[in-house]
């Protein structure tokens, strides 16, 4: 079940009140599990049992994404105004300083909160930023051709093609390395979540000049890229293991661009790895 959260934020208007639509599960200390554009909560769901059972789990529907309404107009969906959201939602719950894990652009957040001393760790899954300008401009045209196919398709369709395993890759393979282990109803739900996403356009053209290039001090930071990744490949993971020196870079053999889904059990254990350094 969502929990909706309202708080306040402050803006070039005054302050506007958000509202964030998170699931959390769990006991121990806070994570924060952020998921990618145009993707919804669920993402994580292959792994928040297996986190859950070590961690006080909030799996988060950014602004604009899933059940999370739309900014205020006016509110701009860069990381100047994303970030301290986040941050707003974690005193709204009462959580100080919680591990976070993100995947594509909730990756970049995660290190973007980390830069901040805002979380006591990084998990960063395929991070956007790391990009040439090239590697960015192929990037953002594969997900505008995702987001044009998803507003095409009828449900009926959408629906028909998520109970074949030929139909499942034709919808997600471009972000799975496996899609045939996601479930018919899974498919379903976010395609309509990549369909329906209010914040799309403008967060696609905030990342336009997106580019993470400072280190991330004082805290344990992972990244991890998978092998399959056909979105953000994997060769930005060497460029963010040079911004980000002290950053443990992992392997994820066989995984695409959104891991927890082709591994899920790999994936819990380098987040939870991370965040037992932060406690040793």
């Amino acid at each position: 079940m969502a929990e909706e959260v309202s708080f306040t934020i402050d803006s070039p208007r005054g302050s506007r009140t958000v509202t964030i639509a998170c699931r959390r599960a769990g006991a121990g200390e806070p994570l924060l599990l952020l998921h990618g554009i145009g993707h919804h909560r669920q993402a994580w769901d292959p792994v928040f049992d297996l986190l859950a059972a070590e961690r006080d789990v909030i799996a988060v529907d950014l602004p604009g994404f899933g059940e999370s309404p739309a900014l205020p107009d006016g509110v701009a969906y860069d990381l100047a105004t994303v970030v301290p959201t986040l941050g707003a939602l974690c005193a709204e719950l009462g959580v100080e300083r919680p591990h976070v894990a993100g995947n594509s652009l909730g990756g970049l957040l995660a290190l973007e909160l980390g830069r901040g001393k805002l979380v006591r760790s990084v998990t960063a899954l395929s991070p956007a930023g790391f990009w040439t300008q090239s590697e960015r401009r192929y990037a953002f045209a594969t997900l505008t051709t995702m987001r044009r196919t998803a507003k095409l398709l009828p449900l009926p369709v959408i629906e028909r093609m998520s109970r074949t395993t030929v139909g499942r890759t034709a919808l997600t393979s471009t972000i799975y390395a496996h899609p045939g282990r996601r479930s018919p109803q899974a498919v379903v739900a976010e395609t309509l979540a990549l369909r329906e996403a209010t914040g799309f356009a403008e967060t696609l053209a905030a990342g336009v000049a997106v580019r993470f290039a400072d280190d991330v001090p004082g805290i344990p930071v992972t990244v991890a890229w998978g092998t399959k990744d056909r979105l953000l490949l994997r060769r930005q993971g060497v460029r963010a293991k040079q911004t980000i020196p002290g950053a443990r870079l992992v392997r994820l053999p066989g995984c695409g661009h959104v891991p927890m889904n082709d591994d899920p059990a790999r994936v819990a254990r380098v987040i939870l790895d991370t965040s037992r350094v932060d406690a040793a």
